[in-house]
């Protein structure tokens, strides 16, 4: 087999969360390998398809409020090195019904920290998108510079940059690392080794198969459906948060996106059926019917599976693993991480560089619990 190849650090996953921490890495002077089952971004992932909301409103949880701004930054200036169009500002809009907390305390929070942020009568609201049927709602709160990242193309364009800065990239599966203390190196499915002196597991809902012991009962990937319509009239993205419902308008001529933000029932990322269902499809054209009744017979261009990859509560989970000192666990999308990624990659890369020392606590395996009890949106 040979001895294995050498590296600073090894990043297994090359989605949003482990693309942009090899980004990261590699920019600060490390000697990177990104490795990945499938391939960057793959529609096995949770980070595959082709659009993510961005957005900044996270109720009066000042900490994703503050990572989202700054992922949107480093979002827009990737955009702009590359003159590529990744991030679309549609705007975000939030529909809020009375005595609705979750879009007050947002109002709250991302005025407090001095973004940009519009409180929208219904009034207001109708003038500027009339195809919205605004029943139940009391008012709207509009971010104007967030939208929605092209996510596929994204993750694909910063493992590109990350391969053109030197670090390497490779295909397949990794097998299950045993053992404890120092982990030494890593086998690929081909039967290639290599070596790092640092690991950083990245996979979404491939660390529990992963990590069985560890994570097994603390990270649950669920199955999620989304549907794209044939409709394309000026909107914005919405979030309609009291309803477990989001929509996007037509970017790139995908279509018209409708998701139900329900966590679905537990799902294998390697063997589950992705064939969307009747019954998912009639929920989302239920919704399409209320919310934009001119809409409610607009043709059905494509549907997708992906998962969510659930943490007992949705915080992130960045901490090292227990029993091996060299390696770092990255995961716990939970279905809001996405536009986070630029943000994760940086706080993982100063922590391995030794630039940051200790954990944020609400990111640590200790708070990762066994009971489901979601706090996170």
């Amino acid at each position: 087999m040979g001895a294995p190849q050498t590296y600073d650090v090894a990043v297994v996953g090359a989605g949003v969360f482990g693309a942009w921490t090899a980004y990261q890495l590699q920019r600060s002077g490390k000697r990177v390998v990104l490795i990945d089952a499938y391939g960057a971004a793959n529609f096995r992932a949770s980070s595959g398809d082709a659009s993510r909301i961005t957005r900044i409103g996270y109720g009066s949880d000042e900490i994703y409020s503050r990572s989202a701004r700054r992922s949107l930054q480093l979002w827009k200036l990737f955009c702009k090195s590359l003159d590529e169009a990744l991030f679309h500002q549609t705007g975000v809009l939030w529909l809020a019904y009375e005595n609705d907390p979750y879009p007050t305390k947002s109002y709250e929070t991302l005025t407090k920290l001095g973004v940009p942020v519009e409180r929208l009568t219904i009034d207001q609201t109708r003038a500027l998108f009339p195809a919205i049927n605004l029943e139940g709602i009391s008012w709207a709160m509009l971010e104007p510079e967030s939208g929605v990242l092209s996510a596929s193309r994204a993750v694909q364009a910063v493992v590109r940059e990350t391969i053109k800065l030197g670090g390497e990239y490779r295909q397949g599966a990794v097998v299950n690392p045993s053992g404890q203390g120092g982990l030494e190196s890593l086998t690929i499915s081909n039967g290639e080794r290599v070596s790092a002196a640092k690991h950083v597991f990245a996979c979404g809902p491939w660390l529990p198969k992963i990590f069985p012991d560890l994570l097994g009962e603390r990270i649950h990937p669920t199955r999620q459906e989304v549907f794209y319509f044939a409709a394309s009239p000026a909107l914005p993205t919405w979030i309609d948060f009291k309803n477990e419902a989001y929509g996007l308008p037509n970017v790139e001529g995908h279509g018209l996106k409708i998701a139900i933000d329900r966590h679905g029932t537990s799902f294998d990322p390697d063997t589950g059926n992705r064939e969307a269902t009747a019954e998912g499809l009639a929920e989302a054209r239920q919704y399409l019917a209320r919310r934009l009744p001119e809409l409610q017979h607009a043709p059905l261009i494509a549907a997708r599976v992906c998962q969510y990859e659930n943490t007992s509560n949705g915080d992130f989970l960045i901490d090292r693993h227990p029993e091996f000192e060299n390696v770092w666990l990255v995961g716990g999308g939970s279905g809001h991480g996405f536009k986070h990624g630029p943000f994760v990659g940086e706080y993982v890369a100063a922590r391995i560089d030794g630039r940051t020392e200790g954990v944020e606590p609400r990111f640590s395996l200790a708070t990762k619990k066994r009971e489901k009890k979601r706090l996170v949106y």
